[in-house]
């Protein structure tokens, strides 16, 4: 195709956008595709150390439909200045910019709020460790025969491109790998996983006693009792069942620009409070809607509750849950207004992901200390009523007899893993029965669901761990 025939089909296709969503809509949708571009090549070329031309690639590639405007796409990436900006055939500029100890925030020409960052205090770590400061290869032939297919692209696209792969046995990691630029220490994105260290947040702020489940949740512009939605609780959020009108988060694709949620994401300064104001489309309760809008109220009260400012909810966190874990590699992005961007922007090692999951596993315990409260793992994994994907409170489950539960079962996961979930391929596994917590990150296609791999790495995984098991009994 010539690259007039482009422009034409480009201006053709946003000229359709704007007859059938409206022209307000419609304008959004450049800076809606370039700042989700410019956070994440700022994201991770400036946190991460990624090639950000591969990265590009990879990325675009694992999102159907987004060759049609990428080629469009002018991105620069200044190391000097340690920002990036993008535009989309001249328009829908967005502007990401570094800040050291914060990662990356979209800037959208009326600054972000000063931030500062969090100073690590060297407090001691209560999880043991979970292995030596050197990787740890895979401790069987079927374990490394695990990872050699997980890591091994099929002969046709849709392909996997796994970057890191942790398996954790009893607390230990027992096989590890990584891609050329990708080590120990390297923060990755995990995107919709964030969700569920937010969830684990929630619960921390629960077990004292500063928010409850249930009962309306105390969110400022909720607060009249004649607003529908004041009846939403904490509970709802968490499950996305909170009723509000803003689309869906299920996709990653061309398609997901249309998502009023991303105007929320790639415009908005003050996520959570445009979140707020919208109306909404179901009773709370009622029916089940995954979106990122519900997670950035969750994060805007953590906020609230551990002392309003963005360094207060930063310290929190690292003082509730990444030092006790031992989580030493983490980055959590924030908003233009200083908020956590929970729904989608935190970065942390493979292995620190492992740990997030071995506290899981470790029924919200670690160390003798309680982080989570009694039941709360339980609680996470119970299954939401007509979530078809099958997904609990803040973490995706095998429990229910939702569509992808099931779904999952029969490619060979046990009925009690439960797992945080971000787009186009990364995981955090917990696998209580098996004792496993398994992690894979990556860059792949959301569709078909084979295409990352992840079932035969799980089946694989189990396998090989059952027949060791079996070895060590018999000497």
């Amino acid at each position: 195709m010539t690259r007039r025939r482009k422009i034409v089909l480009l201006t053709t296709t946003i000229a359709c956008i704007g007859l059938a969503l409206g022209a307000t809509r419609a304008r959004d949708v450049p800076q809606i595709a370039t700042g989700f571009v410019a956070d994440i090549l700022c994201s991770e070329t400036f946190v991460s150390g990624l090639d950000p031309r591969r990265n590009f690639t990879e990325t675009t590639d694992a999102m159907p439909g987004t060759g049609l405007i990428t080629w469009a796409m002018d991105t620069q990436v200044d190391r000097e200045r340690k920002d990036v900006t993008v535009t989309l055939f001249g328009i829908g500029r967005s502007h990401a910019i570094y800040r050291e100890g914060l990662g990356c925030t979209l800037e959208h020409g009326a600054g972000v709020a000063a931030v500062e960052p969090p100073v690590d205090d060297g407090q001691p770590a209560l999880l043991p460790e979970i292995a030596a400061p050197s990787i740890v290869p895979p401790q069987s032939p079927e374990l490394a025969a695990a990872l050699d297919r997980a890591f091994t692209e099929p002969a046709q696209p849709p392909y996997r491109r796994t970057r890191a792969i942790v398996v954790m046995k009893a607390g230990r990691v027992i096989a590890e790998r990584y891609v050329d630029g990708i080590g120990l220490e390297t923060p990755l994105l995990g995107f919709s996983m964030t969700k569920s260290v937010v969830s684990a947040l929630i619960g921390v702020l629960v077990r004292q006693g500063r928010l409850k489940l249930d009962g309306p949740a105390p969110v400022a512009a909720w607060t009249d009792p004649n607003d529908p939605r004041h009846a939403i609780t904490v509970d709802q959020l968490l499950r996305h069942t909170a009723g509000l009108a803003l689309g869906s988060s299920l996709e990653a694709s061309l398609g997901s620009v249309f998502e009023p949620v991303n105007r929320m994401k790639f415009v908005e300064k003050d996520m959570a409070a445009y979140a707020e104001t919208i109306p909404l489309e179901t009773a709370p309760g009622t029916a089940w809607n995954y979106h990122d809008g519900n997670i950035l109220i969750l994060s805007h009260l953590i906020r609230v509750a551990a002392g309003g400012t963005p360094e207060s909810a930063l310290r929190f966190a690292r003082r509730e849950l990444f030092a006790p874990l031992g989580m030493r590699h983490v980055v959590l992005q924030l908003d233009g207004s200083g908020t956590i961007e929970g729904s989608g922007e935190m970065l942390a090692s493979a292995r620190d992901w492992a740990r997030f999951g071995q506290l899981y596993l470790n029924d919200g315990v670690v160390g003798g200390k309680r982080i989570l409260p009694e039941g709360w793992v339980s609680y996470s994994a119970t299954a939401t009523p007509n979530a078809w994907v099958g997904i609990g409170a803040g973490f995706w489950t095998n429990q229910g007899d939702r569509f992808g539960a099931r779904f999952r079962i029969e490619h060979g996961w046990p009925r009690d893993a439960f797992f945080a979930k971000g787009t186009i391929g990364q995981y955090t596994i917990v696998i209580p029965s098996e004792r496993l917590v398994i992690v894979r990150l990556g860059r792949s296609p959301n569709w078909p669901p084979q295409a990352d791999g992840v079932f035969d790495l799980v089946r694989d995984v189990i396998a090989a761990t059952r027949e060791k098991g079996k070895m060590a009994g018999m000497n």
